[in-house]
């Protein structure tokens, strides 16, 4: 995938009936599919059986088994509730006859009352005096280690770009913090809320777990490192364009029992708070 017209064909469903969809995968360097991919697919199946106008204001999944890139995911939707003011949905999403992920999203009527939200971080760089994934393959391909290297070469609908730029050779534990810039490669002009929200819940299971990877630096990495994600939230705030770079601001409270717990704000440039995400992932040293 190159362009965000990519990455809509990869959230268009096939319609088996009302409540039952097929989609198929697009590989991001992993052999298994990518969890972005199927937290942004389940969320459209789900959307489409809301019809009164209700917006996504959360969800809540677990991952239960590594989807096959090659077989399609059936996504089964039930109709949980229609309530006066919300609307739950519950996915189940399969291959073959297993269960791979399941799902919960609320919607809720549009409504109006207090409003209030965090600031963004201070004294960010900004993504003009940054280096991108891409520059980085470009300018320091040759001394990344193979696997890093293997992963920045695939081809993406997005750029990010780091507010630091970590050296994997460094060998030192860093503070439990991960600040990415990052924007849509293409026109994102004219989508609706729900797409954009499909699309910012695929891009929210980039990076994330990274921030619980940084206070082991010294002696973990994604190569010596069993990661898998295990748990995703997600809760959407405001409404936002695609059309300028937003940050992705990280932070992992706590690692214990090869369990890495980390959660994100996501922002616009202009400092407006539009989601919130937290995750817990395996992360299982690999004992060689």
């Amino acid at each position: 995938m190159t362009s965000v017209n990519d990455l809509l064909d990869l959230l268009i469903l096939d319609k088996i009936s009302d409540t039952e969809y097929n989609g198929k995968s697009k590989t991001i360097g992993s052999p298994i599919v990518f969890g972005g991919q199927v937290l942004a697919q389940a969320i459209h199946a789900a959307t489409n059986t809301i019809h009164n106008n209700r917006i996504l204001h959360s969800m809540h999944s677990y991952f239960l088994e590594a989807g096959n890139l090659e077989l399609p995911i059936t996504y089964n939707v039930s109709i949980v509730r229609d309530g006066g003011s919300f609307s739950v949905r519950r996915v189940t999403a399969h291959q073959k006859d297993r269960t791979i992920f399941i799902l919960s999203a609320s919607y809720h009527k549009k409504e109006s009352g207090h409003e209030h939200q965090m600031d963004m971080k201070p004294d960010l760089k900004q993504p003009e005096d940054l280096l991108s994934w891409t520059d980085i393959l470009q300018q320091y391909g040759d001394f990344l280690p193979r696997s890093l290297k293997a992963f920045f070469e695939i081809k993406r609908p997005i750029e990010f770009k780091p507010t630091v730029i970590v050296n994997p050779s460094d060998k030192k534990d860093l503070p439990p913090f991960c600040d990415v810039w990052f924007k849509l490669k293409g026109d994102a002009s004219n989508l609706d809320l729900a797409t954009k929200q499909q699309i910012l819940t695929y891009i929210s299971d980039y990076n994330i777990l990274t921030s619980a990877l940084y206070p082991h630096a010294s002696k973990a990495h994604w190569g010596n490192t069993q990661t898998a994600s295990l748990d995703h939230s997600m809760w959407y705030f405001r409404d936002f364009d695609f059309d300028d770079w937003m940050l992705y601001s990280m932070e992992s409270p706590s690692m214990s029992n090869a369990r890495g717990f980390a959660r994100g704000n996501i922002f616009t440039r202009e400092g407006k708070l539009i989601a919130s995400v937290a995750q817990e992932g395996l992360m299982r040293p690999i004992i060689k």
